[in-house]
Order: structure tokens, then sequence, then C-alpha cells
């Protein structure tokens, strides 16, 4: 069971070993990390868990087959290492996925058949799969392929996963270990004593009320935010971030008719576009612009959209259009700033850094290298003095909920069943176009800190990213629920209704 808000909060004023300011994947990942290494550790999250990067991945678990291409072979490695260890780590929500590179010059089989053989194979005994090459019968796996002129394709295997859902389960892990968690609690300065960085004040988002956490090492994993923290720690410190924006399209399973993925290795501008079948949808994306400024919700362009229906169209018998979107997702990558002429250049390594008053900024990097990024800054933080020397044990931790064929919930689902025990109505689904049921929703509020209608709908359910339309339709009904378990008003009720409105029209429509 998840502490109830009243107690995470009173918990907070006091002293800890590690304050962890940010809860995307990377602030989350130190959570687990310190508090499974014995550290009193706390975090605190000005939004809710992932809301902005941390959600609005490709959803894949991979080494980067891009990185092949510029010669980043140790990061390709480290990454395919780590896809291992979180396959085991969290089989509830990650798991093997195949992809096919189709070819229509005969010339390519061979040319991508050996980079994705020499992919497989830094893999090692991490591998997921043989790569190998097939002739035009790859239709027959990937019935949405163009047939015309289609030479082959070159099969390989992958990871994917449903990064929210990975983010809160994160959240639960270190709670598990004894770490005090919370969503909606805003860092509102820093502490500083004898000129050193000793803490924060920080401010509950729901009832105004401030409190000061204490902690002899204070990380900032505030992700696309890390340089407005690190001015707050030092107004002179220079940008450490250059921002991305990638976009992604949501249609429906039909686009490929397949449980395999397809890849489009070289688009007009050298990116890579994937297609990808998840939770009864295909995603499509992603695209790479460049973004002035951070912002949880960066929109998109119809640019963006029009250029991934034109990368895409190509390679599918049937051809799509802004009528089968279902939804569209952005966000903001946080790369580190290098000397590359495009952000899509620019290394996805992550970065660690220490200021004059010794805050700790941990930037860059992707989910699949979350673990390592939080074991490395934790490591420095060790190295610094801040902390005792404790090992690192999250290459063999079982993240919560781990199980074999429980499907997302993984050892929770009981819970899910307790509770349509209680209320058999909570077994229907929230809507006809949607795979989830009112369980869920009351499970989100419950057991998840859920605490408004896009918390649900956008990262507990996943449903704003299925189907847009639907979400809106039936945020009435979840606003009451939410409100009948959090002991809401009418005047709340109407208020989330608006605001998730405004939110699907603003950023998820393509009108």
């Amino acid at each position: 069971m998840t502490p109830d808000r009243s107690s995470l909060w009173s918990s907070l004023a006091g002293d800890f070993d590690v304050l962890v300011i940010g809860g995307g994947a990377t602030g989350l990942g130190v959570a687990v990390d310190a508090a499974t290494r014995g550290y009193r550790t706390a975090l605190v999250e000005a939004g809710d868990f992932a809301q902005a990067t941390s959600s609005r991945a490709t959803k894949l678990v991979h080494g980067g087959v891009r990185y092949l291409q510029s010669g980043q072979i140790h990061l390709v490695r480290e990454a395919l290492a780590e896809r291992s260890i979180l396959l085991r780590a969290a089989p509830h929500l990650v798991r093997r996925q195949a992809f096919v590179v189709p070819v229509y010059r005969r010339w390519e089989l061979p040319w991508y058949g050996a980079g994705l053989m020499l992919y497989n194979l830094l893999a090692g005994r991490a591998s997921l799969g043989s790569t190998r090459i097939t002739g035009a019968a790859i239709a027959e796996r990937v019935p949405g392929l163009r047939r015309a002129g289609l030479k082959g394709g070159v099969v390989y295997y992958d990871a994917q996963f449903n990064d929210a859902r990975l983010a809160l389960a994160l959240a639960r892990t270190a709670i598990d270990h004894g770490a005090t968690v919370m969503n909606y609690v805003r860092c509102e300065s820093l502490i500083h004593e004898g000129g050193r960085v000793c803490g924060a004040v920080v401010r509950d988002a729901e009832s105004g009320a401030t409190t000061t956490v204490r902690a002899r090492a204070v990380i900032n994993a505030t992700g696309i935010f890390s340089d407005e923290l690190r001015k707050m720690d030092d107004p002179k410190a220079a940008p450490m971030l250059v921002l991305s924006r990638g976009t992604h399209i949501v249609v429906g399973a039909n686009a490929l008719g397949s449980e395999t993925a397809i890849i489009v290795p070289k688009t007009r501008d050298g990116r890579v576009i994937f297609a990808i079948p998840w939770q009864g949808r295909v995603l499509i994306g992603t695209t790479d612009v460049a973004a002035a400024s951070p912002a949880v919700e960066p929109g998109h362009t119809e640019e963006e959209v029009d250029y991934l229906l034109e990368q895409i169209e190509p390679y599918l018998e049937r051809p799509i259009g802004k009528r089968d979107i279902l939804s569209v997702y952005s966000g903001l990558r946080p790369l580190v700033s290098g000397k590359a002429a495009k952000t899509s250049q620019l290394s996805r390594e992550h970065h660690i850094e220490c200021s004059a008053a010794g805050l700790i900024s941990i930037a860059g990097g992707k989910w699949t290298t979350y673990r390592r990024m939080a074991e490395d800054t934790l490591n420095f933080a060790i190295r610094r003095g801040m902390l005792e020397d404790a090992r690192c044990v999250t290459r063999t931790l079982r993240i919560h909920g781990a199980a074999e064929d429980l499907g997302e919930y993984g050892s929770d689902a009981a819970e899910l069943e307790a509770l349509i025990a209680a209320e058999p109505d909570l077994a229907d689904r929230i809507d006809a176009a949607l795979p989830c049921t009112w369980a869920e929703v009351v499970y989100a509020v419950r057991l998840e800190m859920a605490r408004t209608v896009e918390d649900v709908l956008a990262r507990r359910t996943r449903a704003l990213l299925l189907d847009a339309q639907a979400a809106v339709r039936c945020a009435p009904q979840i606003a009451a629920r939410i409100a009948r378990e959090l002991g809401r008003d009418a005047a709340w009720e109407q208020a989330q209704v608006r605001e998730f409105t405004e939110l699907v029209r603003e950023y998820y429509f393509v009108r």
C-alpha cells in the first residue's frame, strides 16, 4: 500500500542523506538506487511523475541502432547491457519486440544485414534473437508493408515498454525501500549554508504549504528543466542543455496488421523512423526539431505530422492520412550541448557535474540507460565525500510488481481483482474505444498517487495516447470518480474537465 499524501508530506520535514529533485526516469532511478543502498532518501516532483519527457518516449528499450552509424560503439554496448538488466528487472513492463527493416533495393539487404548482425553481436549473451535476412515473403509477416518492389527485409530484435507505467513502478519501488516520494511538490529554493547546498524549501501544490528538506547530497534530476535549477543554485551558471522536440503520431493497429515493428533506416534528413505496435495501436515517430525553451507540453506543428506521414508512406500498402490519427504526442529531449550542427547529431550520453556549492546535476542519457545513470550519479556523490560508500544493488533488483504473465500490473493484479470483487461495476471499460477499466482508475488514485484527470488518462492508463477523442469523451466521468475518491467538490470536477479538454484540444488533436 502506498502511504497517504499527508504522511508523506510530514516525513519530508526531516534530515535525509539524498534529496532528489525531479520525478522523471532519471530522478526516480536515482531514488531507487539511493534507497536500496540504505541511504535516507527523499524525492520531490513539481508535477506528476514522468509528466514531461519520460512519458513521451518511442517506447523502446534499445541499444540505439542509429548510433552505430556514428561510431558510438561504447554507447550501444552500454545500452544493450542495460536492456538486458531491465528485461529481468521488470518483465511485466518490458518485453521483446521483433523489428523488420524492409528493403526495396536488393543491394541494401547485405548492407543493413551486416549492420544489424553487428548490433546483435554487441549484445553478446544479452541477445534477444538472431538477426536474419529474408526475401519478399517478409510481407507475410507484416501484411501492412508495401509489396510493390519489395525485395526482402532484415529481422532483428529489441525491446519495448510502457514508459509512464515503468516510472510509476520505480516510484513505488523507492517507497517499498523506505524512500519518501511525492508528486506535485515544487522546489521553491535551495538552502545554502557555509557556501554549500544542504537542502531545499519545497511547496505542496495542493495545499500551498511549505517545508524544509535537508540532505547531505542534493541531486538535480529535473531533465529539460535542469538549467533552471542550476541557475537557482548559481545565477551565473552557463546553460548545459540543448533541447530537441520529438513528435509521434498514433494510428490504428491495421496500419501494420502485425505485432512486428518496422524501421525506416534512413529518411531524407538522415533520421530513423519507427512504426511500432503498442497497446493495440501503432506508434510512428519521431521527429527531431530544435526547441528554444523547456515546456511540459511543447506542442507540435503540422509540418512534423506531415513529415511523419510522408516518411512512412512509401513503406505501407495502405497509405495513412490525418483522418487516421488517433493521437499526437510530443516531448523534449534534454541533450547535453556539443559542437554538432543538428540536435539529431548530439550524443545521447549522460553528463554529471557538481557546482561550486555542491549541487549535483545529471542530464542527457535516455530511458534505456536510466539505471546506469543513477548508479553513476551516486558513485559520483560518494567520490565527492557527500555520502558514505555503499554498494549499488540495482543490477539484480526486481522492480515493484515484477512478475511474468500478469500484464502491466504484475503482482499487483490481485489488487485490481479485489477492487472488482468489492465493486463489480469497476470491471467495465471507461469507454468502448479504450482498453482501460474503472478498476484501473480507482487503483491509480488509491495506489499510484494520481491526483488529476490528466494523471489518470495520460499516464496511469495511457488513454490519451491511445485515442485522444475517447479520452475527452470520458473525462467528466473520470473527474467525478476521482472527486469521490479524494473528497473534491463539483467546482474541482468542472475545472478538471475544462483543463483536460483544453490540453487535448491544443496538443493532441490534429485539425
